[in-house]
Formats: structure tokens, sequence, C-alpha cells
């Protein structure tokens, strides 16, 4: 099949690592560009390739201009952006492959997933974490069943890496770490153990530096009863500080089942313990220190690639996403009230 054609909003410092994400997958073609202050865009154009005719300041003008010329739009803007630019896109008839955290509010969330149902076009969010190669060979060797029925599990994402170095604009967000580890965090939870019917959770702002808060601990109970507990941070300082690795460690009634540090995968039951290390693949392009969601970006934007051409299920859509949403949400929530929240508010109409 031809190459899916799309336009991508927002040329900062993640479209650097999207663009070439997209390239890897074989399956799209970038055609145009829009940023707000255009001489950002032409950089991005000049280094891979992209016409300066097809680099566009307003994206309504370049939506106007090169609607029949596009299969999708990919926006990767400021999150702020994200409803009005996924509103233009949709009134066009064009589908959406929106960054994540998907809004600035939950309400915020609904809206942009009702708007695409509105004029019947698919939305996608760009949400790779649960592609990570160890996350995927964790839940292939989950789903095994060797460690039995599972009753616990931890996932533990907590560094000291300066993440505000290469995003300053991070300091300045009132929810912090919720918003932009929590959307990934807690979708990984979603897709390990099922959704969640409880929730309780506690936030702390350690840097005194920044608006929002830099930690913090969501406990849900999933699926089929599992309790899981997700830790944040980063104001965690290790001895092995191996950012950005996520690790978890689950328990079963017949084993233990563990993501430890450097991608290696142990499962114990009375069998005996097998390890198997899984390293996610390496790209020219990817930064080092961020090697681990970068190469994610590939098998992920090749599963929207190929969902939009029909080829595949496509796992991150707007309604699956929005389960995430809830969860990010109404931890700040919980976090604010002390309250448990139940199934009715994360799961409302189940």
């Amino acid at each position: 099949m031809p190459k899916l054609k799309f336009a991508l909003f927002g040329t900062g410092f993640w479209a650097y690592y999207q663009l070439p994400g997209w390239n890897e997958t074989g399956e799209v073609e970038c055609v145009a560009l829009y940023n707000r202050t255009r001489s950002k865009a032409e950089k991005l154009a000049a280094q891979f390739g992209i016409p300066l005719d097809k680099v566009y300041d307003d994206p309504e003008a370049l939506l106007d201009a090169e609607r029949d010329n596009l299969d999708f739009v990919d926006i990767c803007t400021a999150v702020e952006q994200h409803y009005p630019h996924t509103k233009m896109a949709a009134e066009r008839g064009l589908p959406v492959v929106c960054q994540k955290p998907m809004a600035t509010s939950l309400e915020e969330a609904e809206a942009l997933v009702n708007v695409c149902k509105q004029y019947n076009v698919p939305l996608y969010i760009n949400e790779n974490w649960r592609w990570q190669t160890a996350i995927r060979a964790f839940k292939h060797q989950l789903d095994k069943g060797h460690i039995g029925k599972l009753f616990r599990a931890h996932i533990d994402y907590r560094n000291s890496f300066p993440v505000f170095d290469n995003q300053p604009f991070l300091k300045e967000l009132e929810q912090f770490i919720l918003t932009d580890i929590g959307s990934h965090i807690l979708d990984a939870a979603r897709y390990l153990f099922g959704d969640a019917t409880s929730l309780y959770a506690h936030t702390h702002r350690v840097n005194p530096e920044i608006k929002g808060e830099d930690s913090a601990t969501v406990m849900m109970r999933m699926g089929d009863g599992v309790t899981v507990v997700a830790d944040m941070s980063y104001a965690t300082r290790r001895e092995h500080d191996r950012f950005p690795e996520t690790y978890i460690q689950v328990e079963g009634d017949r084993g233990f089942l563990e993501l430890a540090p450097d991608f290696w995968i142990r499962e114990t039951t009375s069998e005996g313990v097998f390890a198997s290390r899984h390293k996610p693949p390496h790209y020219a392009w990817a930064d080092p220190a961020y090697d681990v969601p970068h190469s994610s970006i590939v098998p992920e934007q090749w599963n929207i690639a190929r969902a939009l051409k029909g080829l595949e299920p496509g796992e991150t859509t707007g309604d699956d996403n929005l389960k995430t949403v809830r969860l990010v949400f109404g931890a700040y929530e919980s976090a604010r009230t002390g309250k448990v929240l139940g199934k009715d508010v994360l799961l409302p109409g189940c």
C-alpha cells in the first residue's frame, strides 16, 4: 500500500524524535509542518528534507491548503493546543494522532474524543510507553500464567534525571508528574492489569524551583482484583539511577515476576528462576539518554499507521486513552481530597 501522508503540528523537542520514528515505520510520509514560530518549523524542515513552501505558521492555512494531500494530522504541540488543533482537523474530515497528555483537563479530553466522533474521524493518542521492548516482553510472559492468580503489583519509575534541562517549560506546570509521566505509567498499568475500579493517591513537591508535583504514589484495584501501586518521581536519588527504565514486580499465588534493572525479566516459581534480557533497539536518531522511550516510538507509530490503513487493530485509541486520563485526573482529585475514588468515577457507565 502507498505511504500515508501527514502534517506534523509542533516542531519542538519531541518532534525531532517523533518524526524520525514515523519515518522508521516505512508506512508514512510527512509532507507539511506547522509551528507558531515559523523559524523553528523551517529548521526541522531543513533537517528532514521538507520543502519550505510546505511550512506554515498558521494551522488553518495549512489545513486549507494541504487538505487534499493529507491522510492524517499528527499533533505534537503544547497540551493547551491539542483540543483546538484536533477540532480544526476533525472539521475537515482528517484523522488525528495526538500527543499525550491528551488535554489539560478530563472535560477537555472528553470533548476532544467527542469532536472526533462527531465528525466520524479516527483518533489515536501517541502513547508509546506500553510499547517499550521490555514491557511488551513482560506482558507476554505475564500472560503465560506461570505465576498463577495475581494479587499484588508494584510499578516503579523513580529517578533524579534532570528532565527540566531539555524541557524547561515543565517547571511552570501547575500539574507535572502525573500528567507527564503518570500518563505513561498509569497507561502501562492498564495495559498490564486491566482497568481500575478504585484509586487512592498522594503527591509531593520536593523541588522548590517548580510549580507542580514531582513525586506521586497511586494505589489502585485493577482487573481481577489486583492491588497495584505505581510510584513516580523525579526527586529520588538512588545508588543506581537508571533513567528512564521502569521496574515492575508482580506477585501471584504460584510465583513472582519482575522487570528488573538493565531490562532483565526474572520469573520465580516452584520450577526455579528463569531470566531473560530484553534490551531495546538503538536508532541513530535517538538521544542515548532517552533511548528506551525513543525506541518505543517506532512500534507504537507503526501500529497507528497500520490501524489507519485498516490493516491492524489500533491499541491507543482516543476512547482507550480516555480511561488513562480519568486515572490521571482522578489521582489529582484523590490527592486533593484524601478520598478513594470508585468505579463510578473511573469507569462511568460501566
